[in-house]
């Protein structure tokens, strides 16, 4: 099994760089191809001729349980149960709508907290925007997918603000995105109680 590269590195410096890259045997792919050789090639304009080192002499890399664990570690189940659970008072916050009805709602980037803390496997992506035909409100649809040991699942929702909305911060399309974002981790229960606290 061969790797090509262009050597600008001593032999000692190719070796830490090995190292550095963490190179398992089971990363390589085609170890038995024909198209693989014993050895590394390296070229540049200071050495004139190639100079090959021989996979043996690159080192191991640790054990596994030597690098940190990432990546998808929980079931599905854990993930909803942790973001099921009561958001504290602290970051919840509320505000007057223009008809006097006073809102809760969690700010967009304490859900993204939240989010990492709990579901860190998670993903979210703006599906389409869409403005009205009168052009006075703008729609997003955001999704947010949560990623766990024995499943994939997502959920979609919408946010509409005013285009004329000039109050608070960010443009129109901004506040659609925070709330669509909001509303998509309310379906996997982030925040739910909030809807239902007056039932």
């Amino acid at each position: 099994m061969v790797f090509c590269l262009m050597k600008s590195l001593s032999r000692e410096s190719a070796k830490s760089l090995s190292a550095a890259l963490r190179l398992r045997s089971s990363d390589v792919i085609g170890a038995k191809s024909a198209f693989c050789a014993q050895g590394l090639l390296y070229s540049t304009k200071r050495v004139k001729k190639e100079e090959i080192i021989a996979t043996s002499e690159i080192p191991a890399p640790p054990p596994d349980d030597d690098f940190p664990t990432s990546g998808i570690s929980r079931p599905i189940s854990e993930i909803l149960k942790e973001l099921n659970k009561k958001v504290p008072d602290s970051l919840i916050r509320a505000r007057v709508e223009a008809n006097g009805f006073s809102i809760k709602y969690i700010p967009w980037h304490i859900v993204n907290r939240i989010m990492n803390l709990h579901a860190p496997e998670w993903s979210g992506e703006v599906r389409s925007i869409n403005y009205s035909p009168d052009g006075k409100s703008v729609s997003v649809t955001y999704r947010v997918t949560l990623y766990g040991t024995d499943a994939e699942i997502f959920r979609e929702s919408t946010g509409t603000s005013s285009v004329d909305d000039v109050g608070g911060y960010g443009d129109p399309v901004q506040k659609a995105e925070a709330m669509a974002f909001r509303r998509a981790c309310a379906r996997f229960g982030l925040g739910l109680h909030l809807y239902h606290e007056e039932l």
